[in-house]
This record gives structure tokens, C-alpha cells and sequence, in this order.
């Protein structure tokens, strides 16, 4: 049975403006690898292109053969079902190539941040027991040293011109040389010798000529393991199956009216992050969407990449969208392209959805931002807003077969609705577990009185009696001073309202007694400068919304808002900073 032709098979374009009950509620899943699932789209759409990369387009069916043979090159260098392949690779053909040939051969990709530290690359290794290792050439040298302690079999060096055009290949060589990145210098007391280059390996899958590269695999096993973020602690595992990633990709394909065949997304977002892996590149070539790959993304080049592409489908978290409507782009038609627009990864402030929405509206796109919710654990997306409906910290409807319930926190008893607790996820995405965590595994994945699993999110929401679920804070965030629950997003909030204020991220600092007390970190706009009078004035005009034993006890000033490296607010840094400055002082 073909299943995404299944989920093609109605029109089910009613359905998706409705934003309540009567949306498509249930979906048929396969139970295969994720290559298996792509072999349908391959079968349906073999001439269309599957991805460009640098205007150098591939179709789906000269895509499918690149992975055939890259399966049988993994073969070749001794790579069997149940390994695991560490993946170090921005978005480039032959990372994604790489994913699904890992998967072919019944192995699984291990997905690790390009810029991840020599100790974080060692700890993702060991943890995975990863014996193989495929990354491009500038990362070589960090990773020989992380790696030199490990059971390593082979490192496999590619370099992000390899899948090129010529004529942008050769500019690209030209520029890198002049950096003196293209090689870098061999540093002593490094073992070169399980260095393969991607050529050369590439070129094993000619001579491997045995058959057992496709392996069959149960739907239930693992396909990829992706890293939480790791700003509470250090970074966990989490192991997805073949199911989770068909099963989540289905779902969001029947939701986005985008997700049609021949149209073309931006692939911007990061393939190590479920975001950019799961919706961005599985999710898009099931619909026979073309991805448009982009290995690093200047904020700068927003705009330009519009231009050229043309993509019909942007998604991307809130910075990327500041960067676009911070542009100055005179064209008031360059947008006209893009018929779907989705935010996730972060919250999207209201102020922000509504700039965002007149940028599109002036620069000829008839779509609004939608707003989605997901989590590494439910693969990407397991919540999004109908098109052309938003309320006020609304994140959506669940997806398809996916429950969500509010249950108080530190329990599983269910609120009623419009009360504040803990999101919990019931859906066929939520991952098999944490990988070598089993306690952390059981406190995540509980099983409730109806005997379902339930994913406890950490996040904290409600669901008004439309079914429509909202977003507060991380529960990790709330700040509990005298007692008292503290929701920094809401007091951000109303802080950001104020006309000196550009943007504003609240975090919760140790007190003796008071056991928390919420420190504002403020970016001011043009022509204000810090002041004690000014942090009067803030405190003044917050008087009004923000009870008393809410109130920031110390407005910080800040050049601007920190990042991690996929672009979320690094409320880690924050916090240990104001610590340092504030924390000891009380």
C-alpha cells in the first residue's frame, strides 16, 4: 500500500482551514524504515527534483540511486545493522544522502551538532558506542583529537563543494584558500589512518557488487538518535524508530497545504535537529517537495535566498523571521512565492507574529506565519495552528492520532480547562526513549490510568474548551519565589510593551529566603539609554499587569538577546550571568 498517496488521496482543503474538530483526526501508518517510505515518493515522483544545492538540482530517482550506492559504500567499509554512524554534517547532499543509507543498511545515524566542542563530540561517541564517522574536512582535525581515545573504525572526510556546480565550486575553492580553511594543517600525534576521503569511499560502492546493503527493518526500530539541547545539564540521547520519523512526517503532510508535489521549501534549519531532519527534509521529500539545501545560514542572506529559490514553503525559528523583516528589500513582490509560512523552535511573541504577518502582506505573500510545537522527543512538530487562525499564545491543534493533556504538575490528574499545568503528548512520534537513561526515560514516558504512554513535556500550557492548546513557559523557567509560581513569558511580555523596550528575557536567580527572585534582562531600542530612571520607569508600567511578589527585582541591561547555536534564546547563559552579578549580592 502506498501510504502517501493515501494522505494526497481527498482534498482535504476544507478541512485544513477549519481550526477545530473537524479537522482530519486519523491517518494510516506504515510499519518500515524510513528509506522504504521515501521508495514510495521515489516510485511516484521520479522526475521531479528532490533537492538543489547551489542551483544543481537532483531528481528523486538520481537521489535514490546516490543512496543505494552510498549503502553499499558503507558496507564495503564494514558497517552492519545495529551500528551506529555519527553524522557531523551541515546541509549538504551528502548528509542527507548519508542518513538514508545508514538507513538502508539497517544501521543507525547518530546526529551531532557541526560545531559541537572536541568533549561534546567525544561524549556523543562514547555514549552511542558510534564506531563510524562521516563529517567535512574542516571539522577533521577537532575530531581526530575528540575520537583519538575511542574504538574508531573509520572517518569518513567530505567538504561541503563536493555536490557543487562546477562554476560555484571553483569560486568557493578560490575563496576558501585565500581563509586557509580548504586544508587544514595536520597537527602531531594524530592517527590519519582511519581517514577515508569521500571520493574514495564513495567510489567502494562501484566494487561492492553483494546484495545484503537493504536490509529489513521492524517499523519499531531505531532510526536516528538526536541530542537535547543540554541547557539544564548535560546533553540526553533520544532514540527515534523508523515509526516515529514516517509516522510524525504523515501527519504533518496532511496538516500544511504546502506539502504538495513540485512545490519547494528552504531547508535552512539543521538536519542534527529534529526541526530541520524531521519536517524540513524527511517530511518534505515524502511529499515530493524539493528541498532547497543551505549548509550555513547568514541571517544577512535571508532575503537573497528568497530571491533565488523562490520556495513556496519557509520554515525557521523567530530570529530567522526578525532577520527577514529587519531587511530593506525594496521589492514589494519577492514574496509573492511563499503560500505557507511556519514558526517553531521557540516562542513567537505576538508583537513579532504581527510584524512578520505585515511583512509578508507588503512584500506580495497572501499567508500568514503559523505557529507549530514539537520537541526532540515527538521527532519535530506534534502541534500546529490552522492557516489564518491565532490567538494569543496558541500553538494549535495536535496533529492527527496525537492527544494532548494538561495534567497538574508533578502529576498525572488531567485540569480542567483554561488551567494552567504540564503539556502532555500522546502520539505515534514520541520517541522509544533516552539512550542509557533509563530513569530519566521513566520520568519522560509514563503511562497513565487509560494505559497510554504519555510524553511529560516539561512545558507548561492549558487547553481552552475549543480544544485549542496553549503555551505559558518551560517548567524549567518558572521561577517559584515565597512560594509563589512565577511565568517569566507573561511578565516578558508586558515588559516588551513598554516603549524603551526592544526585547526582554526574565530568569530566576538563587535568594536565601525567598528561594528565587526574577531578574529582567532588557534590550533597549534606538535612542534610549540605561538609567536608574528608566528602570524606574519599567517597574512603574508594570505596576498595572504584574503583581507585586512577581516584579523584577533588578532591571539588567543587555546588548542583546544570547543564542544557541540552532538560534533559541540561551536562557542558560542568562541565568549563570545574572547569577554571577546578582546572586551573591543577596
Amino acid at each position: 500500500m502506498n501510504f502517501i498517496s493515501k494522505v494526497f488521496s481527498k482534498d482535504y482543503s476544507n478541512e485544513r482551514i477549519k481550526p477545530f474538530s473537524d479537522s482530519i483526526t486519523h491517518l494510516e501508518y506504515p510499519s518500515c524504515s524510513i528509506h522504504e517510505l521515501l521508495k514510495q515518493s521515489v516510485d511516484r515522483f521520479p522526475k521531479l527534483a528532490a533537492y538543489d544545492y547551489f542551483g544543481k538540482e537532483v531528481t528523486y530517482n538520481v537521489f535514490y540511486q546516490k543512496i543505494e550506492h552510498t549503502a553499499k559504500a558503507f558496507k564495503a567499509i564494514g558497517v552492519k545493522k545495529g551500528d551506529r554512524v555519527t553524522i557531523s554534517m551541515p546541509n549538504t547532499p551528502e548528509a542527507i544522502i548519508s542518513v538514508y543509507a545508514v538507513n538502508m543498511i539497517g544501521a543507525t545515524a547518530n546526529m551531532i551538532h557541526p560545531l559541537s566542542s572536541e568533549n561534546e563530540i567525544e561524549y556523543y561517541v562514547e555514549v552511542s558506542k558510534s564506531k563510524y564517522f562521516i563529517t567535512i574536512d574542516k571539522l577533521k582535525n577537532r575530531v581526530l583529537k575528540a575520537t583519538k581515545n575511542q574504538n574508531m573504525e573509520r572517518i569518513i572526510i567530505t567538504t561541503v563543494d563536493t555536490s557543487m556546480p562546477l562554476i560555484v565550486k571553483s569560486v568557493y575553492i578560490a575563496m576558501e584558500s585565500v581563509k586557509n580553511f580548504r586544508n587544514p594543517p595536520i597537527i602531531e600525534d594524530q592517527d590519519e589512518s582511519k581517514i577515508i576521503l569521500w571520493n574514495e569511499f564513495y567510489d567502494l560502492g562501484y566494487s561492492y557488487d553483494k546484495s545484503d546493503y537493504k536490509v529489513k527493518l521492524n517499523g519499531k526500530e531505531e532510526a536516528v538518535i538526536l541530542y537535547s539541547g543540554g541547557t539544564t545539564g548535560k546533553p540526553k540521547g533520544v532514540m527515534l524508530s523508523n515509526n516515529n520519523f514516517n509516522n510524525m512526517a504523515l501527519q504533518a503532510i496532511s496538516r500544511i497545504e504546502s506539502a504538495k508535489p513540485g512545490n519547494s521549501v528552504l531547508s535552512i534549519l539543521p538536519i542534527f535537529h529534529g526541526f530541520g531532519l524531521g519536517c524540513c527534509i524527511h517530511t518534505v521529500l515524502l511529499a515530493g517537495v524539493k528541498c532547497c539545501l543551505i549548509p550555513q545560514f547568514k541571517p544577512e542572506d535571508f532575503v537573497k535566498l528568497i530571491k533565488k529559490n523562490k520556495p513556496n514553503f519557509v520554515v525557521g525559528v523567530p530570529t530567522m523571521f526578525e532577520a527577514l523583516i529587519n531587511s530593506d528589500e525594496p521589492s514589494k513582490t519577492y514574496l509573492k512565492c511563499v503560500t505557507d509560512c511556519i514558526c517553531g523552535g521557540d516562542t513567537l511573541k505576538a508583537e513579532l507574529r504581527t510584524r512578520i504577518n505585515n511583512y509578508l502582506a507588503e512584500h506580495g505573500s497572501k499567508t500568514q506565519v503559523r505557529v507549530g510545537y514539537g520537541l526532540s522527543e515527538s521527532v519535530a512538530v506534534c502541534v500546529v495552528c490552522p492557516s489564518f487562525y491565532f490567538k494569543e499564545g496558541a500553538i494549535g491543534l495536535p496533529m492527527p492520532d496525537t492527544e494532548v493533556k494538561i495534567v497538574k504538575i508533578n502529576t498525572e490528574k488531567e485540569v480542567k480547562p483554561n488551567k494552567l499545568g504540564e503539556i502532555c503528548i500522546s502520539s505515534p512520534s514520541v520517541m522509544m526513549g533516552y539512550l542509557n537513561e533509563n530513569e530519566e526515560t521513566k520520568n519522560t514516558l509514563r503511562t497513565h490510568k487509560d494505559n497510554k504512554i504519555w510524553l511529560h513535556t516539561g512545558d507548561i500550557g492549558y487547553k481552552n474548551r475549543e480544544g485549542i492548546v496553549f503555551f505559558e513557559s518551560r517548567l524549567k523557567r518558572m521561577i517559584v519565589t515565597s512560594g509563589y509560581n512565577i511565568y517569566p513569558m507573561y511578565m516578558e511580555q508586558i515588559i516588551a510593551t513598554h516603549p524603551a523596550v526592544e526585547a526582554c528575557v526574565v530568569v530566576g536567580v538563587p535568594h536565601p529566603y525567598r528561594k528565587q527572585v526574577p531578574i529582567a534582562n532588557v534590550v533597549l531600542r534606538d535612542n534610549y539609554e540605561p538609567s536608574k530612571e528608566l528602570s524606574r520607569a519599567i517597574k512603574k508600567y508594570c505596576e498595572k499587569s504584574i503583581a507585586k511578589y512577581s516584579m523584577p527585582v533588578e532591571i539588567e541591561y543587555i546588548r542583546s538577546i544570547p543564542k544557541t547555536l540552532i538560534g533559541k534564546v540561551n536562557f542558560k547563559k542568562l541565568e549563570e550571568d545574572c547569577t554571577k552579578k546578582f546572586g551573591k549580592e543577596r
